[in-house]
């Protein structure tokens, strides 16, 4: 597993010193996610994709779990309107499977389009011109990283998120 350490800084120059740092202490440049301010060129800082920048996971998540929720009521619906005997756990699990799948489709183009939630007390901070690094590291670096990090005095330690999975 992973935690999400979240750090702000004043500038460019700033943000490349802090990524050295961490791609010397072994963590891959895909787990370093970097924002900054909509127009910003980040130039050969890896900069944060789709995922880190909406609400995409969330929602598919979410939409994943109503959708096979609303399938399974539905599929219950059916059978007890139907009265189909001997298909009826095929429907119960068609309709569930359906469901679940329209409810990610939907939910993800929603979420596609919507800002991070979790990223909403860094917004203002980015629009004044700071720089967000986002570093997904293995549990056992979340400390030492994060020393390493402190040791810069300009740096914001905006501090770290659940765990992730350890994939990608």
């Amino acid at each position: 597993m992973r935690k999400r350490l979240y750090f702000l800084l004043p500038d460019l120059q700033g943000a490349h010193t802090i990524v050295d740092e961490l791609l010397l202490s072994r963590i891959d440049d895909h787990h370093i996610h970097v924002m900054a301010k909509e127009g910003t060129d980040l130039g050969d800082l890896p900069e944060a994709t789709l995922f880190q920048k909406s609400d995409f996971v969330h929602s598919i998540e979410t939409g994943m779990v109503i959708g096979g929720i609303s399938g399974l009521v539905g599929g219950i619906i059916a059978i007890a309107a139907l009265q189909l005997g001997s298909i009826m756990g095929l429907i119960v699990l068609g309709c569930t499977i359906f469901g679940a799948g329209f409810g990610i489709w939907t939910s993800g183009m929603i979420g596609s389009s919507i800002k991070n939630t979790r990223l909403k007390g860094f917004e203002q901070a980015m629009e004044d011109g700071k720089i967000l690094i986002m570093v997904d590291v293995p549990i056992e670096k979340v400390e030492p990283i994060t020393e390493q990090i402190k040791k810069h005095k300009k740096i914001i330690l905006g501090g770290e998120d659940t765990s992730m999975p350890a994939f990608p």
